[in-house]
């Protein structure tokens, strides 16, 4: 193998660091030893769906089109897949150079690409993806036994016992070891891209417990160091899409803030805020649909909330008769997001849809659906909103943005409609933003331990020269990289360059990628992808 990617997904060196110390990752360290290492800057928003597509194919979100879990079309929302990935992928450059490639575990990869090699998708695709070559994940599991994209059980589900579920997330990582393995044997592919998901998760599920993260990263080396021993990479890779760190300040509940400055409505009764989280178990179990629709229950929910009996007001009431816990553990989270108070997206000038987007999306006319900012106020209404939004201070006094500016400032491409209007930077990352309704603009952090913007990259190997700087290092920078390591032109269309630890190639143009015909998604994945907790 000319060249192998290792993916951590948020990984970064302050992790590193720590488990280095404990001698918990010494196939890495080797790595790290061996090569040359830094920080690499991630991309905003710096969350898995949008910045591992900005990694493998060096372009930012308004050249690929992706930026969050969800797609928005009108004010209904799809979960993303890799059809929304319209860009060239590093192993699609390679197949027209006549390069093979294999890819395990991958996001954002389902339905495959068709090269010379093999792909099984990783997070946001089914459980049962469809993948390249037709039949391969049979010939996987015939060989390594059990594969699966999932835990075998939902965030929550308190039957299994944390170590019981810890055992699951490093049995998974096995599974990405084994079945890359199996692979590159039977393709001798000139490069190959493993991935580590639960490297990321481990944080989310358990805050950051240290004792379960150290399990997760040992487990994940361990098939590290299997790999390079039977495959034998002249140059190895290792790269994560974002940092991960706690979030020591309160949370800021933005949608909250803009109903207050009268650019957001609410409404009782309707779907809920945008989330790939109801689909989750669907994604899991294998069935097929691309979007969510509330079922009768969580229907009658909405109708119920409609006039007045919200499930907020109901579980106050079970609360006094000592009912709170049952309920919660058994209401499904339809319900609850039906229920309660929701954005009234088609009479409000300006909401978050997603918070992992990072941003807010205005109701225009002429471009939205039932759009009630004109066209020529744009301008006008976006500067005012983004005025008010720098003005936001914490309870400490400090300020809740490091910036509030207007997409164009972070995307540029053909997709940069798909953006947010106005981007909006947490203070240092240190403030969780959440888009549900709220009374309150602040408040006890959702998730303490999230994503930070520095990531890492690791080089070493045959070509590797350690004598020079990555300083500046950018999630776009790794496709140009890699792909000059093995001597082949990276695009001209890149925003990324090609770090001085290699030589590099000349750009050239490519014919404009263009996805095969491909299957619909698991509308699984939207239920499953709650136990991230990534979107509310």
């Amino acid at each position: 193998m000319d060249a192998l990617l290792v993916g951590i997904d948020a990984g970064c060196l302050s992790v590193f660091d720590r488990l280095s110390e404990e001698n918990v990752i010494p196939n890495l360290q080797s790595l790290l030893d061996a090569g040359t290492a830094a920080p690499l800057e991630s991309q905003i928003p710096p969350w898995t769906p949008s910045a591992w597509p900005s990694l493998y194919t060096g372009v930012n979100p308004g050249k690929h089109g992706v930026y969050g879990f969800t797609g928005f079309d009108g004010y209904d929302f799809h979960v993303v897949k890799g059809d929304d990935v319209e860009a060239h992928r590093l192993w699609t450059l390679l197949d027209h150079h006549d390069r093979s490639s294999v890819v395990v575990n991958v996001p954002v990869t389902n339905p495959p690409d068709e090269i010379d090699g093999a792909i099984i998708p990783g997070f946001i695709g089914p459980e049962d993806p469809p993948c390249h070559p037709e039949g391969i994940l049979d010939d996987v599991r015939e060989e390594i036994g059990e594969y699966r994209v999932y835990p075998n059980y939902s965030r929550g589900d308190d039957s299994l016992s944390d170590a019981e579920k810890i055992a699951e997330y490093c049995r998974l990582v096995e599974m990405r070891g084994e079945a890359f393995q199996y692979l590159t044997e039977r393709f001798a592919p000139d490069f190959g891209f493993l991935q580590f998901q639960k490297t990321d998760t481990v944080f989310h599920e358990f805050d950051g417990e240290w004792e379960k993260v150290k399990q997760v990263y040992a487990a994940a080396d361990e098939q590290i160091g299997v790999v390079l021993e039977t495959c034998i990479p002249r140059r190895v890779f290792v790269a994560s899409d974002h940092g991960m760190g706690r979030y020591e300040k309160s949370e800021f509940r933005v949608n909250a803030f803009l109903e207050d400055a009268g650019y957001l409505e609410t409404t009782l009764g309707g779907k809920g805020m945008p989330t790939w989280n109801l689909m989750r178990d669907d994604l899991r179990d294998g069935e097929q649909a691309d979007e969510w629709e509330p079922s009768a229950t969580e229907r009658l929910a909405a109708a119920l909330a409609s006039v007045g009996l919200t499930t907020h007001r109901i579980g106050r009431v079970l609360e006094r008769l000592g009912l709170a816990e049952f309920a919660k553990a058994h209401a499904p989270d339809g319900v609850v997001r039906t229920g309660n108070e929701q954005v009234d997206f088609p009479n409000s000038t300006a909401y978050v849809r997603a918070r992992t987007e990072l941003g807010v999306r205005m109701n225009v006319e002429g471009r939205d659906p039932e759009g009630v900012v004109p066209q020529e106020e744009y301008e006008s209404v976006r500067t005012a909103i983004i005025r008010d939004l720098e003005s936001v201070t914490a309870p400490d006094g400090e300020p809740v943005f490091e910036e509030v500016a207007p997409r164009e400032e972070f995307f540029e491409g053909p997709y940069t409609d798909r953006a947010v209007d106005i981007v909006t930077v947490p203070n240092d990352f240190q403030h969780f933003l959440s888009a549900e309704p709220a009374d309150d603009y602040f408040g006890e952090t959702t998730e303490p331990w999230n994503h930070k913007l520095e990531g890492i990259f690791v080089a070493s190997g045959e070509g590797i020269d350690t004598s020079q700087s990555l300083e500046d290092a950018h999630l776009f920078d790794v496709a140009p990289t890699i792909l000059s390591a093995l001597g082949v032109p990276y695009s001209d269309r890149m925003d990324g360059c090609v770090l001085p630890i290699v030589e590099a190639t000349e750009p050239t143009t490519y014919p404009g990628y263009a996805a095969s015909e491909r299957a619909t998604i698991d509308a699984a994945v939207e239920d499953r992808l709650e136990d991230l907790g990534y979107v509310e």
